[in-house]
């Protein structure tokens, strides 16, 4: 008797609790592209590639103009699921990302990005340029399939500053300058969101860019 009513009164202060936590420490509660980052962030981004009519939802309700594309395939083993193409100052521009990938991107850009630029560099983004998302193919070295083969990874490897400087992972990543603080900050801030994310500290295959994605697998390096 006395372990059931500690178990109701759990049950009733998780209850209570749980509507007045806010979204980013809330479990249950859907995600808020435009809110904070919290420790089930990554879980609710990942969750929404079951969730297709959510996910459009919610880049809706951050102001994001994203597009639901038709499904289909890069490759007869490549599908292409909830897709979409992402607008923003992107070169190449409008990057094909499935719906989670452009969402997880938006909470990065808004929440990691923007205010590393502001914290160590003084000014704000202007132009993301980026490798790539889509390339039906294997991981390099080994078997499986590379989440770039569902458009469900993007390549980052460099930003165009509003004062017209340019920050490369190539040239700036490990300097101790604020340019290489800020890529430190950015690295560590998307280990917060995407489920891998694989740089410079990775191998040399990964010395030009930030691979992020939203797979099964993970890993911050």
């Amino acid at each position: 008797m006395i372990l059931l009513a500690c178990l109701l009164a759990t049950v009733s202060a998780v209850a209570w609790l749980l509507p007045r936590l806010p979204e980013a420490w809330n479990p249950f509660a859907p995600i808020d592209l435009a809110g904070p980052v919290g420790p089930f962030t990554r879980h609710k981004l990942r969750a929404l590639a079951g969730d297709p009519a959510a996910c459009f939802a919610a880049l809706d309700s951050a102001g994001v103009a994203a597009t639901p594309l038709p499904d289909g395939s890069a490759a007869p083993d490549c599908p292409l699921r909830a897709t979409t193409r992402l607008p923003g100052a992107f070169d190449p521009a409008r990057p094909l990302l499935t719906c989670p990938m452009a969402a997880a991107w938006t909470v990065y850009e808004r929440q990691v990005l923007a205010p590393a630029a502001e914290r160590h560099l003084g000014t704000g983004i202007a132009r993301v340029r980026h490798l790539g998302t889509l390339a039906c193919r294997d991981v390099r070295g080994g078997t499986r399939r590379s989440q770039h083969a569902s458009a469900n990874a993007i390549d980052l490897a460099a930003l165009r500053l509003e004062d017209g400087r340019e920050v490369s992972i190539l040239r700036d990543w490990g300097r101790d300058t604020p340019a290489g603080a800020f890529l430190r900050d950015a690295r560590d801030g998307a280990c917060r969101i995407f489920a891998a994310v694989l740089g410079p500290a990775r191998d040399v295959a990964h010395a030009n860019h930030f691979h992020l994605d939203l797979g099964r697998w993970s890993a911050c390096q």
